[in-house]
């Protein structure tokens, strides 16, 4: 197995040597111990809260916990101990250095609500997603995506040109560590073990859950549906829950960094525009796992494969910021006419409009809906198409081509 050099190193040793504590967040098995781990010196302590009788020790006697385990220290899955929270900002406050604490956590949401409420000020809060395109298969520094000319010609250094069936293998390989790296070679052996775990121990501890089964049946429900708009009575129908029932297990799988949602893009001149998130997955190799498709072949001419190939993309402009410690504006377009741009990313003050194509050939047809963003108090920058065209290429001048493989 090889170790495969993260994006977000560079700024994890940074940030250490400003912050006495250093959280970072993000889906299940997505490499944040392992980078963790790579990175440490050899005179940081690591200590993991899978380990019961550490768990217990954390969450009676916190105190003592940290007397037990000399700074520098690397605290893993620390959301079994949120205890630990309030000693944490006590030894902060009493002049602990940079870099004192790397804690990780696999529950986003409990996590960052225990930091802002424990160590506000006190900690450098990372979110890490699984690898991306450029950490597989790039080279080079990671930048976030934009639209910019010079920043495209730069990008198309460090990707690896990919052809349609490549990107489709990109996609049904998924992008978890242990699955890529080759330490695991079975993959449906390895993505059903993801699945048991993730609901025997994330689930569980989030709620009381009494049929495990029918929460997976849940989860390939709303698989079946990324990159759509969220329509939570149709899942709950398909499945057989109620609305409600329905709401609350989307709630967990967000709040778990399994899916998450592109919301709307709106403002105040923009009256029409519909309300309703459309919802992606963290890990698209999960997804071909869940709807049950046996090879990238089989899912480039599937039913999903246009909607699979969006949510792509969409991760991996996400992955980008991420990456960079940075929030990336981004949304979907959508009015009451059913006019669409498939992302909107706002930078540097103007609208970027983006459409996602599998086609090689896109034609100017395909931007015509941009103009609509015109309406808005935002201006609208330069837009693209995002497609399989092997090289960078342009509409006209404000209106790029880009090929997927390289964001």
């Amino acid at each position: 197995m090889n170790y495969i050099k993260r994006d977000i190193e560079n700024k994890i040793l940074s940030l250490s040597h400003e912050y006495a504590c250093l959280l970072i967040t993000g889906p299940r098995q997505v490499g944040k111990t392992t980078v963790l781990r790579q990175l440490m010196s050899s005179e940081r302590n690591y200590v993991t809260l899978d380990d019961m009788d550490e768990r217990k020790l954390a969450k009676n006697d916190p105190a003592l916990f940290l007397q037990m385990h000399d700074l520098p220290v690397l605290i893993d899955e620390v959301q079994y101990a949120p205890e630990l929270f309030s000693y944490i900002k006590i030894a902060i406050d009493n002049g602990a250095s940079p870099g004192s604490f790397w804690l990780t956590g696999s529950q986003s949401f409990r996590m960052m609500e225990l930091a802002q409420e424990s160590l506000a000020g006190r900690t450098a809060l990372l979110h890490m997603p699984a690898l991306s395109q450029h950490e597989i298969y790039g080279s080079g520094d990671n930048i976030p995506f934009s639209v910019n000319l010079n920043d495209l010609k730069t990008r198309k250094n460090t990707g690896t040109p990919a052809n349609l069936a490549d990107i489709y293998q990109r996609i049904w390989r998924g992008a978890l560590p242990g699955y890529v790296s080759g330490k695991y070679s079975d993959r449906n052996v390895f993505y059903s073990s993801y699945l048991q775990t993730y609901i025997d121990r994330d689930v569980s501890d989030l709620m009381a859950l009494t049929d495990k089964l029918l929460f997976q049946d849940f989860i390939r429900a709303a698989a079946c549906r990324v990159g759509q708009m969220l329509n939570i009575h149709d899942i709950a129908r398909d499945v057989g829950v109620s609305d409600d029932t329905a709401k609350r297990w989307l709630q967990v799988l967000e709040k778990s960094d399994i899916i998450y949602y592109l919301r709307p893009y709106s403002n105040n001149l923009l009256k029409r525009t519909v309300k309703t998130p459309k919802i992606y997955f963290f890990d698209t190799g999960l997804v071909a796992y869940l709807t049950r498709y046996s090879s990238p072949d089989i899912l480039q001419n599937g039913a999903i494969s246009g909607a699979i190939l969006e949510n792509y993309v969409v991760s991996e402009i996400m992955k980008t910021y991420q990456n960079n410690a940075l929030d990336c504006l981004l949304w979907y377009y959508r009015d009451k006419s059913s006019n669409e741009i498939d992302m909107v990313i706002e930078s540097d003050g103007q609208l970027h409009p983006l459409e996602i194509k599998r086609s090689v050939n896109p034609g100017s047809e395909l931007i015509r809906t941009f103009s609509l963003l015109d309406k808005g108090t935002v201006p609208r920058g330069a837009g693209a198409v995002l497609c399989m065209r092997p090289e960078l290429s342009a509409i006209n001048s404000k209106n790029y081509i880009i090929p997927i493989w390289m964001i």
